[in-house]
């Protein structure tokens, strides 16, 4: 079954909401397209990148928790992994994971997950690891290299991906945060190098990593060498341009023209509150995709990663 704008609209919770129209026009426009009005009552989908606490440059709309996560709700999230904003800057990394578990078990309605940060490059950062697997129970870590100030060929950070592995955690690897030209002129943050990312994980057997805003700084041959190379999975932020998940699955996508990324390596990350969740969402509707795609985009991928299947 092919997977376009009407079947996302029968599956989500998106409905009016999203689109910005009247219910009723919702409604109407339903039944003219033979559409189910059956809308499940949970939702269908796992954003992997969303952030709580205040992003340091400038206020968010949806900087609040609560608001946070009513919107996520609104628009058919059932499970969204959650970083802290506050791991971009905070020396004292425990309490920054200490207080992300707390808003997210206080606050998150049951569907924000906490992913804690470590930096490999301070004192100690092994019980930083272990008291976010042990004590808070997070399924994985956020890293900033960028931000944390080291680059993937710290022999630390070989490390961190090997114990991060043993313990069947996730890594996420955030490549960026900012549009560097939308960057405070005196905090200039380069993005991530990922050349030295295979070599890191080969030392690491097992290890989950996923690259979280990767688009903008992961193309052409750095892009082919983490499809061939590596079997990370990358998040959807700032995937750009009309029909771009149909794109990228056929190897049509200007990031990478004969080279395409399997359906099976990606999954939504919304980057949200800094980008807004439509973003996403419009990916999926635009595109052409067969329900099993759709389906490995929206949920499915994220599940098997955190051990939901």
């Amino acid at each position: 079954m092919s997977f376009n704008r009407r079947r996302f609209l029968e599956v989500t919770l998106l409905g009016a909401t999203a689109l910005n129209i009247p219910f009723s026009n919702f409604l109407k426009a339903k039944k003219a397209a033979a559409v189910s009005p059956t809308i499940p009552s949970k939702g269908v989908v796992i954003d992997t990148n969303v952030s709580i606490f205040q992003w340091p440059f400038r206020k968010l709309k949806y900087a609040d928790t609560k608001a946070l996560v009513d919107k996520l709700q609104k628009h058919g999230v059932r499970e969204a992994w959650t970083g802290s904003y506050e791991a971009l800057f905070h020396k004292n990394i425990d309490g920054v994971n200490a207080r992300l578990a707390e808003a997210c078990q206080r606050e998150g309605e049951g569907i924000l997950f906490p992913f804690g940060t470590v930096n490999p490059r301070w004192p100690d950062w092994q019980e930083d690891l272990r008291r976010c697997d042990d004590e808070y129970g997070m399924a994985g870590i956020r890293l900033y290299p960028g931000y944390q100030n080291y680059t993937l060929d710290l022999p630390e950070f070989t490390e961190l991906l090997r114990q991060s592995s043993e313990r069947g955690m996730i890594v996420q690897i955030a490549i960026d945060q900012e549009d560097e030209r939308m960057q405070h002129p005196k905090v200039e943050i380069p993005a991530v190098d990922v050349r030295p990312l295979p070599a890191a994980m080969a030392e690491a057997p097992g290890v989950k990593v996923q690259l979280l805003n990767p688009f903008r700084h992961v193309r052409g041959e750095r892009l082919r060498m983490m499809i061939e190379q590596t079997d990370v999975l990358f998040g959807t932020s700032n995937l750009d341009g009309t029909g771009s998940l149909e794109r990228i699955l056929a190897g049509k996508h200007w990031y990478l023209r004969d080279l395409s990324i399997s359906s099976d390596r990606l999954m939504v990350g919304s980057h949200m509150p800094f980008r807004p969740l439509e973003s996403v969402l419009f990916q999926l509707m635009e595109s052409e995709l067969s329900e099993q795609d759709a389906t490995a985009i929206m949920a499915g991928n994220a599940d098997r990663l955190i051990g939901n299947v």
